[in-house]
């Protein structure tokens, strides 16, 4: 039997977000998890924000890719309504495992990014380790 990858979602700030950025972090992610992993990008679909009529396709096919993926990655860089709306859904709705990486302390944090993120570490690289470590399939 042939066994299907795992699938994480790349989940993080893109309205209002330097494209750069949130093209980078991706690009680092697919690069650290790819060996293992099977990866969904929402910068693969090319709609702009703030146009009404992609704004309902861009909140659906990004809550597809959330219930399509066994695993949340998420850059808690900054707030996000968005990325907040993803986690909420991805961890209360549909009990998923959702890994964040931030530049904020505890203390710095949401409480609802406390509650509602399974796991908080400092680096997208400590993130992508904890993924590999604990989700890898060992066959």
């Amino acid at each position: 039997m042939i066994r299907k990858k795992k699938t994480i979602y790349l989940s993080g700030p893109i309205m209002d977000e330097h494209s750069g950025h949130a093209r980078e972090w991706r690009e680092s992610a697919k690069l650290l998890l790819g060996k293992n992993f099977d990866t969904l990008d929402p910068m693969r679909r090319k709609f702009v924000d703030r146009q009404v009529d992609s704004a309902n396709e861009i909140v659906e096919f990004d809550l597809q890719d959330v219930r399509d993926a066994d695993i949340i990655l998420v850059n808690y860089n900054k707030p996000s309504i968005g990325t907040s709306m993803e986690v909420f859904y991805a961890a209360h709705d549909l009990g998923k495992f959702v890994v964040a990486f931030s530049p904020f302390s505890f203390v710095d944090c949401s409480p609802w990014m406390v509650r509602y993120c399974t796991k908080i570490l400092p680096s997208l690289e400590e993130g992508c380790e904890y993924i590999v470590t604990h989700f890898k399939d060992k066959r």
